[in-house]
């Protein structure tokens, strides 16, 4: 057969399988919609050479204060502005604040690949990193950190792949878990910091290619898990979970949306807060790897009661 009928049917058969794979994921999507609604997508922009890189979020309670974090060691903090109707109008934002180690020098790339974010009610932010995998403490934005202690399982976390997700809850209790479980059958162990020790009482199972990246303890005191899966030139999915924790126990978790690829950017952070109606929100940001073909955006989601 002459190469072009075989180029044309070779294209032919592969934009077949691309609608296919796209009837397949919408379907998914539209399933994961039940008990979400979008509500906004909104590109957040700045001229600051810092900015971008975004990879965990945290909001105060009435969703107005943001703390953000870079991948790059940076911190930034502002306000989210609302029209009467809640929906994002404009961010203002302070920064950045160039993070630090213990001794108050700038973190090199490696040991400050930051990642996961959350907010305490001091204003102190507790951050995880994925390069050199561990949480620390700072008290001030720019001061020195305050190291938390770091297991021996953190030095065996795959390279690029450590602690992204992380979560406070109300009583001070840290969950993180590692980007990636070693091998697609074991699940990610999620890791609880209480009474001054890590401990890991249990796991969350894992599912094909869908990776954590962002946690948060939401008003209800449930684990909200934002997960992703890359599909190379299709972009990113997304997916978010929850997950009923008592003691020692976690319960299976219950699906609440589920995006096509490329609907959003790379979303990374995520921030769980009740509405001025009652509603829970999820407010999720992307990371745009500093490439000019992503883009910095801030998603929000309302689930059905």
């Amino acid at each position: 057969m002459p190469k072009r009928p075989v180029r044309a049917l070779i294209l032919g058969l592969g934009l077949m399988a691309l609608a296919a794979m796209s009837t397949l994921l919408i379907g998914a999507a539209r399933a994961g919609q039940d008990r979400a609604v979008l509500l906004q997508s909104f590109r957040w922009s700045d001229p600051r050479p810092a900015f971008g890189g975004f990879s965990g979020i945290d909001l105060t309670a009435d969703g107005g204060t943001f703390v953000t974090v870079s991948d790059r060691a940076t911190i930034w903090r502002g306000r989210i502005l609302r029209d009467a109707e809640g929906r994002i109008t404009g961010v203002t934002s302070t920064g950045p604040a160039l993070l630090h180690d213990s001794k108050g020098r700038p973190l090199a790339r490696y040991s400050g690949d930051s990642e996961g974010l959350a907010l305490a009610r001091d204003g102190s932010v507790f951050i995880s990193f994925e390069g050199m995998a561990r949480v620390v403490r700072y008290p001030r934005d720019d001061g020195p950190a305050k190291p938390l202690p770091r297991p021996a399982a953190f030095k065996q976390f795959q390279s690029n792949s450590a602690l992204e997700a992380l979560a406070l809850a109300p009583d001070d209790t840290l969950y993180t878990m590692p980007e990636r479980s070693g091998s697609r059958s074991a699940p990610f162990p999620v890791w609880r910091f209480r009474n001054g020790e890590w401990t890991q009482p249990f796991a969350i199972p894992r599912e094909g290619d869908w990776l954590p990246v962002g946690a948060d303890i939401g008003p209800d005191g449930r684990l909200y898990l934002l997960e992703r899966d890359f599909w190379g030139l299709l972009g990113f999915r997304s997916r978010v979970q929850v997950f009923d924790i008592a003691g020692d126990r976690i319960g299976p978790g219950t699906e609440l949306l589920r995006t096509t690829a490329g609907l959003h950017d790379n979303l990374e952070g995520l921030a769980v807060w009740r509405d001025a109606q009652g509603a829970i929100r999820l407010t999720m940001i992307a990371d745009d790897n500093f490439n000019a073909f992503q883009r910095t955006e801030i998603v929000e989601y309302r689930l059905n009661r």
